[in-house]
Order: C-alpha cells, then sequence, then structure tokens
C-alpha cells in the first residue's frame, strides 16, 4: 500500500502540468480532469483512513544506513492521514463548485492547473518526512494560491495578493531560517531524526529561539492573530472556490499541521512554549470573533471568522500540550487534542460551505455588501438552506458538528482547571451566533429590495453546497466513540507517542 503514497503528490503535480496542454485543444478537459483526480485521491485518503496501517515511503529507494535516514521520507501516520482526507474531500466538491463559478472569469485552463498545483503542496507538506521538503512543497501550494488570490486582476485582487505575498515571504524567511539553525545544530533534515537528536540536545537557548520562529513563520501562514493582517484581504478578494480552499484547508495544512507535527514529532516541547502557543489561540479565538462582529463585506466576516476558529483549534492543542509538558493526565491531553482535531475536520466543512455559499449569493447578485442585500432566502432556497446550517454548525448549535468539537474542547479546558479559557470559548461561541444571526437575517430575511428576480444557482454549485451542508449533520456521529476511534484515535494517538513517528521512519 505504501506505493499509493506518492500519487498523492503526483497526480496533481503532473494534472497541473497536463492541464495547459491538453486545455489548447479542448476545452473540458480541466474541468473534467480536477474533479476526476481528486475523487480519485479521497478513495485512497478515505481507504487509508479506515485502515490501521501506517507507512512510510523513500523517494528513489535510498534506504538508511546505521539507522541514518539519508533519503527523503514521505511519512503516512494517523495525522497526515486525517488532513489528507479533508484535503481531498474538500477539493473535489470545491472543484465541481468551480465548473459553474468559474465561467464568468478568462484563463479557466490555468485556474484549474493552480488549483490542482496548491492541492500537490498541501499534500506534500503533510506527507514530507524532513523539515527542508517540507519547505519546499509548502512554497508550490502558497505561490499557487498568491496567484489564486489575485486570479480576477482587479486592483483589490493584485493589491491583497500583494500584501498576501510579503508576509508570506517574510514567514517563508523565518521557516528556512529556522531549518538552516535545525541542520547546523543536527547535521540531519529529517523530522524523526532531528526528534533522536533534540532529545539529548542541552541548549535550551538554541531550541527556545528555534521554536518562537517556527510559531511566528507557520503562525504566519495559520494566520494566528497577530500574524493574520493578510487573511481578510486575500480571503474576501480570491474566488469564493479559491476562498473555500484557502480558509477550509490551506491554513491548516501549511500553518496549523505542520506546528504540531513539529511540536510533537520532533521538539521535545516545554511548559512555557506550551502556555506561549495557547495564548497565542485563545487571542485569535477572542480577537477574530470581536472583529467579525462590524464587518459588512460577507467574505471579510467570513475571513475573520476564520482567525476566531482557529483559535479554538489551536487551544485544544495548547491544553494538551501544557498537560503533557507537566506530566498531568494523559486522558485529558488526549481529550483536548480529539477536540482540536475534530474541529479541524468541521471547521474544513462549514466554512467551506460559508464561502461557497457567500460566492453563490456573490454570483447572482453581483454584491458582498450586506447593507444591499436582503430576503434571497425565497429565491435561493437551497443557498439559503445549506448556509443556515453552516451557519449553525460554525456557533456550535446542536445537533450540528461544530457544537461536539467545541464542547470537547470545552470540558477538556475545564478538566485541566483552565476554567477562564472554557469560560471565554462558550462566551466567543455565543459573539460568533450573533454575528452569523446578523449575517441570515441581512442575506437572507428580511425585505427582499433590490433582487426579487434572483434564482438559485446551477446545479454543480448547489450540489457542493448540499453535500457539505450534509456533512455538517453527518460529522456530528464522530462524536460517538465507536466512530471516533476509526476517525480520530490514529491521529491522537500519532501526536502523543512520539516514537511511533519516529520508528516509521528509523526502522524503516
Amino acid at each position: 500500500m505504501n506505493s499509493l503514497i506518492p500519487l498523492f503528490i503526483i497526480i496533481p503535480l503532473a494534472t497541473a502540468f497536463v492541464i495547459p496542454i491538453i486545455g489548447k485543444l479542448t476545452s473540458s478537459f480541466a474541468k473534467i480532469i480536477t474533479p476526476a483526480i481528486l475523487l480519485i485521491l479521497c478513495y485512497f485518503s478515505i481507504s487509508f483512513l479506515l485502515s490501521s496501517n501506517q507507512e512510510s515511503y523513500i523517494v528513489g529507494g535510498w534506504q538508511a544506513i546505521n539507522d541514518i535516514p539519508i533519503g527523503i521520507y514521505l511519512v503516512l501516520d494517523g495525522f497526515s492521514k486525517l488532513i489528507l482526507c479533508i484535503i481531498s474531500i474538500l477539493g473535489f466538491l470545491v472543484s465541481i463548485y468551480a465548473i459553474t463559478y468559474i465561467k464568468e472569469y478568462t484563463s479557466k485552463n490555468n485556474f484549474y492547473a493552480l488549483f490542482c498545483l496548491m492541492v500537490a503542496g498541501m499534500n506534500g507538506v503533510v506527507l514530507s518526512g524532513d523539515i527542508f521538503n517540507l519547505f519546499v512543497f509548502l512554497e508550490i501550494s502558497v505561490i499557487a494560491s498568491y496567484a489564486l488570490v489575485a486570479f480576477g486582476v482587479g486592483k483589490k485582487e493584485l493589491e491583497a495578493s500583494f500584501k498576501y505575498q510579503v508576509l508570506g515571504n517574510i514567514a517563508s524567511f523565518l521557516i528556512l531560517f529556522s531549518v538552516a539553525l535545525l541542520y547546523w545544530q543536527t547535521k540531519t533534515l529529517n523530522i524523526a531524526d532531528i526528534s533522536n537528536i533534540l532529545k539529548t540536545h542541552d541548549s535550551t537557548a538554541f531550541l527556545t529561539f528555534t521554536q518562537i520562529l517556527l510559531i511566528t513563520g507557520f503562525g504566519l501562514k495559520a494566520a494566528i492573530i497577530p500574524f493574520h493582517a493578510w487573511l481578510p484581504d486575500a480571503h474576501s478578494s480570491a474566488p469564493s472556490p479559491v476562498s473555500a480552499m484557502l480558509s477550509g484547508v490551506l491554513i491548516k495544512a501549511i500553518g496549523v499541521y505542520v506546528i504540531i507535527r513539529l511540536f510533537f514529532n520532533m521538539f521535545v516541547f516545554t511548559y512555557d512554549i506550551a502556555v506561549t502557543i495557547t495564548v497565542l489561540g485563545a487571542l485569535s479565538m477572542i480577537i477574530g470573533a470581536l472583529l467579525a462582529i462590524n464587518q459588512k463585506d460577507i467574505k471579510r466576516l467570513l475571513a475573520y471568522s476564520s482567525i476566531s476558529q482557529i483559535g479554538y483549534i489551536i487551544i485544544g492543542f495548547g491544553i494538551g500540550m501544557m498537560i503533557l509538558s507537566k506530566g498531568g493526565k494523559q486522558s485529558i491531553a488526549v481529550l483536548a487534542i480529539a477536540g482540536s482535531l475534530f474541529h479541524m475536520i468541521n471547521h474544513s466543512v462549514f466554512k467551506g460551505l460559508l464561502f461557497l455559499g457567500a460566492g453563490a449569493v456573490e454570483y447572482r447578485t453581483n454584491t458582498r455588501d450586506m447593507g444591499q442585500l436582503g430576503g434571497l432566502s425565497e429565491n435561493m432556497p437551497i443557498t439559503s438552506t445549506t448556509t443556515l446550517g453552516a451557519s449553525m454548525a460554525i456557533s456550535g448549535i446542536p445537533p450540528f458538528n461544530g457544537f461536539f468539537s467545541k464542547l470537547i474542547i470545552i470540558i477538556a479546558a475545564v478538566q485541566a482547571n483552565l476554567y477562564v479559557l472554557a469560560a471565554l470559548a462558550v462566551i466567543v461561541s455565543i459573539i460568533t451566533l450573533v454575528y452569523f444571526l446578523k449575517y441570515q437575517k441581512s442575506v437572507f430575511y428580511g425585505e427582499n429590495r433590490n433582487f426579487k428576480k434572483v434564482k438559485e444557482v446551477p446545479f454543480a454549485m448547489s450540489f457542493s453546497m448540499i453535500i457539505l451542508a450534509i456533512l455538517c449533520l453527518g460529522l456530528s456521529l464522530i462524536a460517538i466513540p465507536s466512530v471516533r476511534e476509526i476517525v480520530l484515535d490514529q491521529a491522537v494517538n500519532s501526536l502523543i507517542d512520539m516514537d511511533k513517528y519516529i520508528n516509521l521512519v528509523i526502522q524503516h
């Protein structure tokens, strides 16, 4: 089965290069091949998730010498399986949605080529077993995303893309500098090998400095407060399918995922670092929600909301790290980490749906200004209903999926005696409900002043929104222990037990 691992990178990467060539011969090729290859990746990723096998693949067959890994490793453990599923499923649904949506743009072949390139880069980041190739794949995905943000080539799109590139390049410099420092100290780039060496490393100042650089660099990629300045402009300016991918998976795959992977599977983290990460998560959760309240542009509201929801994910991991660093009850750490992983899945679904819903509204009305909208529920019942479901899910209203993941994180905070953090999580959830009720009222209810003749979006767009709305309910089943064991337990165990990850590489 491990021979299939490179296909997650090879298939979308090859498709990205084939589309501009064959696309010149037939205009339908790109919009058919992109969903097709992502559907194949969905099948592979779900098959891997349902399997208990955890494997690694050595590119070129360069075996370890004296237990020193000299080749490039692609590592498929419980954590990477879960993220690959998120990328593949949301990528497939977004590519279906884009079939109709992207008709209003020129250079459709370029859009799909860049889309496949972004997916290949994210998959590479998730699978990479060494920090330099992780950086290379990260750059592939973000360069594609820079171009996709600017795809409308209007003034706002180009300005947003430029800001994104400037801050993205600063983040990339910090990450590459950190990689160089780690290589200087350990003489290796392999994550598992670095982990083994750092266990006996006595330079606390060096490790702390490197960890801070990495938190800053990947914090910029994840748009954690105070590294969030690029996100509202980028997510609101990009075409809605791109916004859904940026918010749904990109900031997780190249930001949150890497922070968690490196701090759980490479560093022996300290309590101070765990507190730092938790505080950044709490600030993101609170400030993101407060900034979203007064937004009138739908997509800017959703962008700030993404910052807030990423905060929930970060605090869950942070609670787990604090408990583990203090030698506390592992069961509480497991609960907190499971809650964060659950919320990562949920956020991809409901935030992806919200951006697709915003795109549907803009597609029919040519505006995102909530002050100009109203009463669209009668004319756009599918968009209205699915967006309402996503709004309830992100606000943590039962029986939608967001309720259960937030509840698990809050329970873990209470059990860890972090009562203030638990209270803040509840308050922010109430604030989230307030601004999403405002969003629903302003866009879909009230008086239909200007858009009495609009109609529902075409089938391809509606299909993706309906499937995501079903998932907003269906994913609540993960709260059931038997389902959680299948979906989350492998990922939690991969993070809790550092040796499992190391053994996948060192004892390959």
